[in-house]
């Protein structure tokens, strides 16, 4: 295990109560900015807040009302910027679609403080100055390139901007310039490692040794099969577009939890019908309020993601809480046949199979009046020898083991590998054609 170093040490193991109280310096701070814009005015106005004397302590965070994707969505192009133009010196908006984009203001010390939060990230997992940095994630409106590539370079690593895609040249890179720590979805290193098997690429002509992963929910069992394919240590991230991108929340070199910066957002973990806090270690959906940011302040932002609050300190020392591994989203979760399924089940079932290979896609169709799922699942070559009773063994433990955590029956088809799409980018799993309501 690397040694455990901060970039900020002073800021990650602030005493809880100092915390605190710098949470509510900066919450009075946020509500004035977004007091400021047309679109937060009236709804904090009628819920009583008119100022920032209003919020008297981090209870008063109850009174303020959630902030959803929609109201971003009705707030484009720029109801939520809190400065002037002049002042603004970035912007990102999320893809749009599903309909009108949302998007994000920055100013000058809005990246800087963003920078910030990804060099402490990048420090807890281990990496500093020693390291060459190859970022595999798109460039552009995308928070995930430019998010991870500024904190890099703050901290010192030599950083290669290979964005997505091109995957022999992502390789020659790692081989020629001596990669040690790569930024990508776990879909594409997946697919990074299935293309070193068939091209039979020496393992030890890379000096790969950390890898950080996001953009896409995965598993437990994904990471491990990842670090074990590659013998790198993965460590998981936390982020998204709405509160800066990347950086948000990460984990150390324990990998018991990710540390949600807490002194640049107030996390809660509310139950989804009472929308009331939860205990630590139970389910919850995180919700997020922005404390550093000037240009586009954002109160009570639903996430729509599932995890919860791991109790506990932990052995490095930072005093932030820790989130658990995202389960998925509330809106990811798929109803068959009146069951609830979430897409991470099937991804925990499939990488525990030693068989399965690195790719798979859930399919959603109708068969008369109920519905059916069917999971497409590639195996390694080695399966496909000509002996029918194998394949037909191999299908049921993967059937049967899917049922049991599902509860559902699906329908196993077994493929041969690189005979399914593959995503440079986030990858696609899910493929729902159920007639719309």
């Amino acid at each position: 295990m690397d040694q455990v170093r901060y970039w900020n040490r002073e800021r990650e193991t602030i005493d809880r109560a100092a915390l605190q109280a710098l949470q509510l310096s900066c919450l009075k701070e946020t509500v004035d900015r977004a007091l400021s814009t047309s679109f937060y005015r009236n709804r904090l106005e009628r819920a009583g807040i008119r100022g920032a004397n209003d919020i008297r302590s981090l209870d008063d965070l109850n009174r303020i009302p959630f902030t959803t994707k929609d109201d971003l969505r009705e707030a484009y192009p720029d109801r939520l910027c809190a400065v002037p133009r002049s002042e603004v010196v970035r912007l990102h908006t999320s893809s749009g679609t599903t309909g009108t984009p949302t998007v994000i203001y920055h100013t000058a010390s809005d990246i800087h403080n963003w920078t910030e939060l990804v060099a402490r990230c990048i420090v807890a997992a281990g990496a500093g100055p020693q390291d060459v940095f190859q970022n595999m994630t798109t460039y552009g409106l995308f928070t995930g390139g430019l998010g991870l590539h500024y904190g890099a370079e703050q901290v010192g690593m030599l950083v290669i901007p290979a964005s997505s895609g091109n995957t022999a040249r992502q390789i020659r890179m790692m081989e020629d310039f001596g990669t040690t720590v790569v930024h990508a979805t776990p879909s594409y290193l997946l697919h990074i490692n299935s293309i070193i098997l068939h091209e039979k690429i020496d393992r030890s002509r890379l000096m790969l040794r950390k890898g950080f992963l996001g953009a896409e929910p995965y598993s437990e069992s994904t990471r491990k099969k990842i670090e074990e394919m590659l013998a790198i240590d993965v460590y998981n991230s936390y982020g998204l577009s709405e509160m800066n991108g990347p950086g948000v929340a990460f984990e150390c070199v324990y990998k018991n939890g990710m540390h949600v910066w807490e002194d640049a957002y107030i996390t809660e973990v509310l139950d989804q019908q009472t929308l009331r806090p939860v205990d630590d270690g139970a389910e919850g959906e995180l919700v997020f309020t922005t404390l550093q940011r000037t240009a586009t302040p954002l109160l009570r932002y639903r996430t729509r993601d599932l995890t919860a609050v791991c109790p506990g300190p932990c052995p490095c020392g930072r005093t932030h809480r820790r989130l658990d591994r995202i389960k998925g989203r509330t809106d990811d979760m798929l109803i068959i046949n009146g069951a609830n399924v979430f897409p991470s089940q099937i991804e925990t079932v499939l990488m525990n199979v030693p068989e399965v290979g690195t790719n798979y896609r859930i399919v959603i169709d109708k068969k008369g009046d109920l519905d059916r799922l069917t999971v497409d699942v590639e195996i390694y070559s080695k399966m496909f020898t000509g002996d029918i009773r194998e394949l037909d063994r191999l299908r049921g433990r993967i059937t049967s083991d899917l049922k049991a955590s599902l509860l559902i029956m699906p329908t196993v088809a077994l493929h041969e590998p690189g005979s399914l799409p593959v995503s440079e980018g986030k990858a696609k799993r899910v493929f729902d054609n159920r007639p719309k309501l």
